[in-house]
């Protein structure tokens, strides 16, 4: 039964650094730039101790409000009984860093202008929703060359 409720209680594998990635940090963390509006990531490094987030919103995604010299203020929706509570939290620059969350979409967006731009050249309708996967083609099995199997138990026997 564990018997401390510290801010860093049970999160020996939560922050620990990755296999070979021990060290100082890479320069390219701290050159990132973040606006408000951005939508990040909140990942504890533990190899840097301040600034560090609650355990709570490791791993979790928010959207930054406010950016200083060196941290962000991240809006966070925390369920809490059967609401959701807007949370600000406010992060080193190392405790987070760009979500891919809307890269897809945003390549949807992109490729969906261009195919509308095309078909409008053409003077054509075209359907830019995605479609979910369809059920297959229908097909004939043929047993001419292809004689059925029967496929039944072994029966048991000893092997002695």
């Amino acid at each position: 039964m564990p018997h401390s409720f510290g801010y860093r209680a049970r999160t020996r594998y939560m922050f620990a650094r990755n296999f070979r990635e021990h060290g100082p940090l890479h320069l390219s963390t701290y050159l990132k730039t973040y606006k408000v509006g951005d939508i990040v990531d909140i990942k504890g490094n533990g190899a840097v101790q301040k600034g560090l987030p609650h355990k709570f919103y490791h791993g979790k995604t928010g959207i930054v409000y406010n950016v200083t010299k060196s941290a962000v203020g991240v809006i966070v929706h925390k369920r809490v009984g059967n609401r959701y509570m807007e949370k600000r939290v406010n992060v080193r620059i190392e405790h987070v860093n760009h979500s891919k969350c809307r890269d897809d979409f945003l390549r949807r967006v992109k490729e969906n202008a261009a195919a509308a731009k095309a078909a409008l050249a053409k003077g054509e309708s075209i359907q830019l929703k995605r479609q979910p996967a369809q059920p297959r083609e229908a097909r004939l099995v043929s047993t001419s060359d292809n004689i059925p199997t029967t496929i039944t138990a072994i029966p048991y026997d000893t092997l002695i």
